[in-house]
Formats: structure tokens, C-alpha cells, sequence
């Protein structure tokens, strides 16, 4: 037995875990990630401060942006490692939700560890207590329950053993890890008690690799063997299971195309003879008119979503069926597939010897290459584009190229919201399975800079170049001043369209024109934001927070400020201003947004009669 404090026995706790794939060993928690408030300070913070280096500490600026840190590191590990985050009581706890959303969502282990009221109720109502009537059990932490994969509150020091335990365990299944949650009274924090030494040793995690069950393999390869048309739609669930190789071995032996989802771009290497690149509402013409005539589709790490199958209306073919390898069931489970309920892995190893032999016709896979070929010329033309400047900036396709040239092969590009993921998704050229991380289960603006030091510190030896959109800057750069504080570098291209331009295309073409999406002033005569364009300086922002500033006003500018930034020790940000009404190519593809039923606005009118043509091609897939 071991007095301590029950903060003093968790950080404790936190330090001797490890996780182990495939003979690799990590320690779960990288450290722990945090800003001390009343709620903690005295606990958390005199635990970790106790505690030296067996659990790093690492002050940020913001509660969400520290989750998201979190996330992209664990991301970035394949989910083997990832931070703990620590806040006070109120507005700190709260400010997590949404870094716990984007992380459950996205299926990325991150633990939070928020402060709370006392539970002795001896001084309440205590500062930032919600002082909920209806129960005095009620704090503000109760809004992380909804977004935790596993929520507990430790009302007793004795309560901290079977909760840590059952912590780690959903942290490290990967069919149910995310966000996970052990709220923390203030008073408990501090209290102490005799904590078995068993809890406190070392203890290693294995991530599991789940086998599928053979009558379903059995199901799985005699569909596939009967289709004409079969495609792959490779997910995030291969690169976290370590599948790739596996994948294109698949990909060689049968002659099946992949099609690639926002988590699972790199699966594939763009330039491999079977790769026809991004999938659905931002995906490549190739990859989508080769989904729209496929006979079976074999998801593999994906959960569908409605980016993916362009809201249903992707895959067209008559009687299309799927086959859906996952280790979630509930993943496995959707549009009526055959739920091949095992680890990407080994779920692929084992179709290939189920399938040995059997090959598509080579006609067909000549078709898939040959458009993905096309696709390729489209992109060149793209990273090309208009060697002068645009009306307003340069094209954001070509931003992208020059970023991609400069980029090596094992360098990471970040990104998550506005216009600048769908265009990634459609025109980065990946060459590494952990060369594209952009965040698009929950598309949380304000993920790009944090994320970006998630990466960095689970990748030292790559170069990070976060691409983020003046409106996703403006919601979170406080990490900047982080990445500084702790000597990570990371490289920013901000670029500045004077709005949102994603949202603004997308107002558009519901009619609405692009009211309320780009920075201007109120204008006196209409009553609208239709005035004068606001001079907001974010370079000058940036430098304020300690970073390096290089701006540029063209491509050639900007490949010269790149090679300065990647030659840098120091977080550098590349400002260039972009011309948002120059679109990026066409993913022919439709994605599901209602449009006003009446209105008294032609457009609006017009775009509500496409929207009900869209409907009628949507498909449940039965």
C-alpha cells in the first residue's frame, strides 16, 4: 500500500502505462497537457509537479486546442500514445467539448481530466458551480458525458482504481476508443488514501486484432469473386491498423481499384497503378465515375459517411452491394453489407488467400488506371493554374502544389475546415500513409495549429506544413505561442481569402449568394456586412505570438518563403492571400444540403429545384 492523494496515485497510474502493437511498445501518455485553474491546481498540479519528469507537463493556451493536440498525436501514433488534458472547474472544463467531439468522432483515444465542485458540498456553491436545482450532483462536466466513449466521477478516492482501469481499456480498444472523461472534484483530488501497489505498477495495454469469422470471409470472397465491378474504399481503419502494405498486395493480386476516404488518403501511393484517389463530395472524377457504375463495393476501416457516398447518391449501379471490413460492428454493419467484423489487417490477409487466383478483368482495371491517369493531368493543370496573380490572390489549387513540391515524401501536410480539405483531398499527391492529416470527421475550424503541434511532437523528424484558412486562424492560433514556448517547429501557410470561402461557395449555390461569409464592414446604407473589406493584418498577428512571418504574393514567392521556412529551427508562418472564386476542379459529385422549400428569391427558387433532382438519385442502399 501507497498513501497518496488521489491526483498523486493517478498521475502515477498515467505513467506506468504502455501500449504494445505488433511487438512495438509505447507509453500511453506522451504526458499531460493542461492549464491550472482553482479546480486543479492543487491537485493535478501539485501531483505533477511532485511527480518531475515521469509525466511531462506542458503549459497550452487554450482547453479545446490541447484536446486537439492530443488527438493529432494519437492520430499520428495510430492510436498507440496520446496526452492527458487537465483544466479547472467551469468555462476551462467546458471549453473541451468540442475537442472531445472531434476526437470520439474520429475514433482517436485522448483523456480529459477535468476539474469539479467539491463532493463533500461543504462550501457549495462554489465558484463556476452550475447550482443546477433539480440536483446538486449536476456540474458543467456533465456536458462531456454525451462526447466521451466513457464518462466517470471520482466521488471517493476508492472509486479511482475500477475507473482508470475501465479508462484504459476503452483508450485502447480500437473499436471503441475517443474521448474519455474522470471528472474531479476539487476536495477528492486532494484527499488522501492507502491505493494498492499493484495499481500503481507498470502495466502494459495490447491493441487487439479482432479475426474474422470464417463463415462471414467465407460470404465476403464469394461475393467479391462474383462482381465485374468491384472498387476498394480504404478508411482510416487502414493506417491505424498498420495495413497498407497489405493493401496493395490485396490491390496486385486482384486488380481492384482504390478509392480513398479523407482519413484513409496515403493508404494507397497516389502513383500506384490501382490508386484512383479521393472518394465522394470531394473525391476525383476517376474515383467517382468508377463508384458510380460499381457492382460491389468493399469498405475497408471506413464508416461511411455522407462525405464519403456523396449522401448516398455515389453508388448508383442496380443491386450494388458492400462488404465491410471493420473492427467496429457498428461500422461493419452499415448499408446493409456483408459485416466482415475484424482488424484491417488481418481481415485483408485473409480475403487474399480466400481469393487467391481470382483477378477483375483486366480490361476494367485498364479503365480504372486510365482515368485515374486523366485525373492526374487535371491536377497538373490545377498546381499550374495562372502564373500571374488572381483578381484577389492566387488560386488555392496552386498553393497547394507549390506546397506539395516542397513537401518530402515522409512530410506531413495538416488541415481540417473551410475549402482547403476538399481541395487537398482531391489534389494532394500522398506518398506516406502518415504524409496527410487533415481532420474531417468533425471539420473543427481552429484544429489546423494545434493539430499541427500534435504532429510535430509525435514526428520530430518530419516537417509539418499546416495549411489553414484565415477564418480557421482567427478561431485558434493561440498554440503558436506553445509551439514556441516548447521549440517544436512547425511551418503555417495561412492563407487569407477575407472570409469563409468554403461556406461562401456553398451559400452560393443554395441560392443565398455569399451573405454573411466574407470579412466586411457593416455598410450604413444597406444595413448589411455588404461595406468596405476589413484591413485585418493576421501576419502581424502571427509575429505577435512569436513566430517567424514571411509573406508572399505569388507562387514563386511562396516555393521561396517554404524552402526559408523548412531550412528554419523556428515556427515559421507563410502568409498568401488567395482568390476564393477560383474553384478547384470538379469532384462530380453531389453533396446533401437543404435548400429553402419557398422564397421570395429567384436563386434560392432555382436552387431548390436542383436540390429536388439531386434527392431523386439518393439510394439506401438495401
Amino acid at each position: 500500500m501507497m498513501r497518496l492523494t488521489v491526483a498523486q496515485a493517478l498521475v502515477r497510474f498515467l505513467a506506468s502505462q504502455w501500449t504494445e502493437l505488433d511487438g512495438e511498445r509505447r507509453r500511453t501518455f506522451a504526458g499531460c497537457l493542461g492549464i491550472f485553474g482553482h479546480g486543479n491546481v492543487a491537485g493535478i498540479g501539485q501531483a505533477l509537479l511532485e511527480s518531475g519528469d515521469a509525466l511531462r507537463y506542458v503549459l497550452v493556451r487554450n482547453e479545446q486546442a490541447m484536446v486537439h493536440t492530443a488527438a493529432a498525436y494519437a492520430r499520428m501514433t495510430d492510436r498507440m500514445s496520446t496526452f492527458a488534458c487537465t483544466t479547472s472547474i467551469g468555462p476551462g472544463a467546458t471549453n473541451m467539448v468540442t475537442g472531445a467531439a472531434l476526437a470520439t468522432i474520429n475514433r482517436l483515444p485522448v483523456l480529459l481530466l477535468p476539474g469539479d465542485i467539491f463532493a463533500s458540498r461543504v462550501a457549495n456553491p462554489v465558484l463556476q458551480e452550475l447550482e443546477d436545482a433539480r440536483s446538486y450532483d449536476v456540474s458543467v462536466n456533465d456536458a462531456l458525458a454525451p462526447v466521451s466513449k466513457y464518462f466517470d466521477r471520482i466521488n471517493r478516492p476508492e472509486q479511482l482504481v475500477p475507473a482508470a482501469f475501465a479508462a484504459m481499456r476503452v483508450l485502447t480498444d480500437p473499436a471503441e476508443t475517443g474521448a474519455v472523461t474522470l471528472a474531479l472534484p476539487q476536495d477528492v483530488q486532494a484527499e488522501a488514501y492507502d491505493f494498492p501497489d499493484e495499481f500503481l505498477t507498470e502495466r502494459t495495454w495490447r491493441i487487439r486484432r479482432p479475426a474474422p469469422e470464417p463463415a462471414v470471409l467465407a460470404a465476403a470472397a464469394e461475393l467479391i469473386r462474383a462482381a465485374r465491378r468491384p472498387l476498394i474504399v480504404a478508411g482510416g481503419g487502414v493506417i491505424y491498423s498498420r495495413a497498407t502494405e497489405m493493401l496493395r498486395e490485396f490491390a496486385e493480386a486482384t486488380g481492384v481499384p482504390v478509392a480513398e476516404t479523407q482519413a484513409g488518403k496515403g493508404a494507397l501511393r497516389y502513383d500506384h497503378p490501382a490508386a484512383v484517389g479521393a472518394i465522394g463530395a470531394t473525391g476525383t472524377a476517376a474515383a467517382n465515375a468508377i463508384a458510380t457504375e460499381a457492382d460491389v463495393v468493399i469498405g475497408i476501416g471506413t464508416r461511411w459517411t455522407d462525405f464519403t457516398t456523396a449522401s448516398r447518391s455515389l453508388f448508383a449501379a442496380d443491386g450494388v452491394r458492400f462488404v465491410n471490413l471493420n473492427v467496429a460492428a457498428s461500422d461493419a454493419y452499415k448499408n446493409a453489407g456483408v459485416a466482415l467484423v475484424a482488424d484491417a489487417r488481418g481481415g485483408l490477409t485473409a480475403l487474399i488467400e480466400a481469393l487467391a487466383g481470382w483477378h477483375v478483368d483486366q480490361q476494367y482495371a485498364d479503365h480504372a488506371h486510365e482515368l485515374a491517369r486523366a485525373w492526374q493531368q487535371t491536377v497538373d493543370s490545377a498546381y499550374t493554374g495562372r502564373a500571374e496573380r488572381g483578381q484577389h490572390g492566387v488560386p488555392q489549387s496552386q498553393v497547394i502544389g507549390v506546397v506539395n513540391a516542397v513537401a518530402g515524401p515522409r512530410d506531413v501536410v495538416v488541415c481540417a475546415a473551410g475549402s482547403m480539405p476538399g481541395d487537398l483531398h482531391k489534389l494532394w499527391r500522398t506518398r506516406d500513409p502518415k504524409g496527410y492529416h487533415v481532420e474531417y470527421g468533425y471539420s473543427c475550424m481552429g484544429y489546423e495549429i494545434a493539430g499541427g503541434l500534435g504532429v510535430k511532437l509525435a514526428a520530430p523528424d518530419r516537417e509539418v506544413f499546416v495549411l489553414v484558412g484565415d477564418g480557421s486562424y482567427l478561431m485558434m492560433a493561440q498554440e503558436l505561442v506553445t509551439a514556441v514556448q516548447e521549440g517544436v517547429k512547425i511551418i503555417v501557410v495561412l492563407v487569407d481569402n477575407s472570409g469563409f470561402g468554403s461556406i461562401g461557395a456553398l451559400s452560393e449555390s443554395i441560392g443565398n449568394g455569399r451573405f454573411g461569409t466574407e470579412y466586411r464592414a457593416r455598410n450604413p446604407r444597406t444595413g448589411q456586412l455588404d461595406g468596405e473589406p476589413l484591413m485585418i493584418d493576421l501576419a502581424a498577428n502571427a509575429a505577435s505570438l512569436g513566430a517567424d512571418v514571411l509573406r508572399a504574393s505569388d507562387a514563386d514567392e511562396l516555393r521561396s518563403a517554404l524552402h526559408k521556412a523548412v531550412e528554419s529551427r523556428r515556427t515559421t508562418v507563410v502568409h498568401i492571400r488567395t482568390d476564393s472564386l477560383v474553384a478547384a476542379p470538379s469532384s462530380q459529385a453531389w453533396w446533401d444540403v437543404p435548400v429553402a422549400e419557398v422564397s421570395a428569391l429567384e436563386p434560392t427558387r432555382s436552387a431548390r429545384r436542383a436540390y429536388e433532382e439531386a434527392k431523386r438519385q439518393q439510394h439506401p442502399y438495401l
